[in-house]
Parts: C-alpha cells; structure tokens; sequence
C-alpha cells in the first residue's frame, strides 16, 4: 500500500531535486555572497550578475533560476526592466531543519 506524502514533504523534494544539481548550488553560493551586484545595490543579484558569476547563457540561468523559484530557495522581484534574485535564507534552514529532524 502506497503512504500519502504530506505537502510538507512534497516541498522538501521540490528543494532537494533543486539543489542536486551542481548548477543551481553554484548558483545559490552566489547568491549567499554580499555586495555581489554590479550595479552596487543591495537588492540580491540581477540575472546578468548571476550569468556572470556562473559563466552560463542567459536563456540557462533562467531556466535553473525558474527551478530555484518554483522550489521556493529563491524569491524573485522585478524592478523596473531588471528582475533582482535572492536566496530564501528561512526556506533554506527549513529545509536543513526537516532534513535534520526525518534523517
């Protein structure tokens, strides 16, 4: 018989399928690094300072930043033509926190 997953630990999947890839790790270091943001704001990193910081396209780093979002690690906002990314730091010790407490 097949046990029902809670929601909860849906959500915990979507994060640990997100952070398997070595990509999107790379791409939430960057993301944990202050004062990264090449136009000197402190709004998290736009898409071309996280194309730079990766060395990947545009077209690839959309794609993991979609993952990321979707996964709930990362929180986009778009200001003006710029949408700006930055890491979810409660989603990330939550996740730490359900992995400590089922593991």
């Amino acid at each position: 018989m097949l046990l029902a997953v809670s929601r909860s630990e849906q959500e915990v999947d979507r994060m640990l399928n997100a952070i398997a890839d070595p990509t999107r790790r790379h791409i939430l270091q960057a993301l944990k690094e202050r004062g990264g943001c090449s136009l000197g704001k402190d709004v998290g990193l736009c898409a071309s300072d996280v194309e730079a910081r990766v060395q990947l396209s545009q077209s690839t780093v959309s794609h993991h930043m979609a993952i990321l979002t979707k996964a709930g690690l990362v929180n986009a906002t778009k200001l003006g033509l710029w949408r700006w990314y930055r890491r979810d730091e409660s989603a990330i010790r939550e996740l730490v926190r359900a992995l400590r407490e089922h593991l």
